[in-house]
């Protein structure tokens, strides 16, 4: 997000409440039994790369709020509401149902912040990414009933204007898919360069935040991703900007089409609609918080 360098003089402190914990145990760093860390990467690439041409075939609803906070008080929102959807050709579309005029007055949605909003904040790791990675194995956990495989990610270098994410990953030793990612998407720019690239950061700083996404179980099948949370302070040279951003995704529907979905190499027959199991619910899903953003 880039700073609306003539407000620089407003100050920003603390934020609003942040949600309960979800059920995450210890970190277990022994390696894994009957297997090897780079064997569990092989497989969950494949499946990654199995899910997002099977995500390409279902509509859904993405809800984005991006709030700025100063101390208790929300003093500017980005909301967009949009369903990713078909046109008459097969073709795929997004169709804005909701779009508020921004009162974000400190920080603006860059072009980025939209993008990674549409492709890096559920984030998918497919075979054709990996090379671009380092995948470092950090262990085993718990994630409610979920035991995961835990993975460090980072890329190997930035390649022109191209968007990464850097974090971690916990992979479901079941599905080996993965269940939840943290991390931030990079590089934050300065003048249109990667900030640790330049001598001078300059007055056009693009940062952004680190989140958390959740996925759930689709169909009985894949991991979707349905809720991202983000509360972060964003350190421009003028000022700190703490935000909040909050993207839900809802209502996965598969696109009534003859393209065949594949799992495992089976074709999926179609499933009756159902709403998405409890299995891996972030915190508070039932009714998912509220708001969050980033600086302009």
């Amino acid at each position: 997000m880039k700073l609306r360098f003539l407000l620089c003089l407003v100050l920003l402190a603390c934020g609003l409440g942040r949600f309960a914990c979800a059920q995450e145990g210890q970190l277990d760093t022994s390696q894994p039994k009957d297997t090897t860390p780079d064997e569990i990467i092989k497989r969950f690439a494949a499946k990654e790369t199995e899910f997002a041409k099977a995500r390409e075939q279902y509509t859904y609803r993405q809800d984005v709020k991006v709030q700025t906070v100063d101390g208790e008080t929300v003093d500017g929102e980005y909301r967009e509401v949009f369903d990713v959807l078909f046109d008459d050709k097969g073709k795929r579309m997004e169709n804005v149902v909701f779009a508020p005029q921004s009162s974000l007055n400190r920080i603006s949605m860059s072009q980025e912040d939209l993008d990674d909003i549409r492709h890096k904040l559920p984030f998918v790791l497919t075979d054709a990414e990996i090379p671009e990675y380092n995948i470092l194995y950090v262990g085993q956990q718990q994630e409610d009933e979920l035991h995961c495989y835990v993975f460090d990610i980072a890329p190997k270098k930035i390649e022109g204007k191209k968007r990464y994410f850097q974090g971690r990953v916990w992979v479901d030793d079941k599905d080996f898919q993965i269940v939840k990612t943290y991390g931030k998407t990079v590089p934050d720019l300065c003048n249109g360069h990667p900030c640790n690239e330049v001598k001078k950061r300059g007055d056009q700083e693009n940062l952004f935040p680190k989140f958390t996404t959740w996925r759930q179980q689709i169909d009985g099948q894949y991991w979707f991703p349905i809720y991202t949370k983000a509360d972060d302070e964003l350190h421009f040279k003028v000022e700190d900007v703490h935000i909040r951003e909050i993207v839900k995704y809802e209502d996965y529907k598969r696109f009534g089409s003859n393209v065949k979905i594949l799992y495992e190499g089976k074709e999926v027959q179609r499933a009756p609609e159902q709403k998405p199991s409890d299995q891996q619910k972030p915190p508070d899903q039932q009714k998912p918080a509220d708001q969050q953003k980033k600086p302009q």
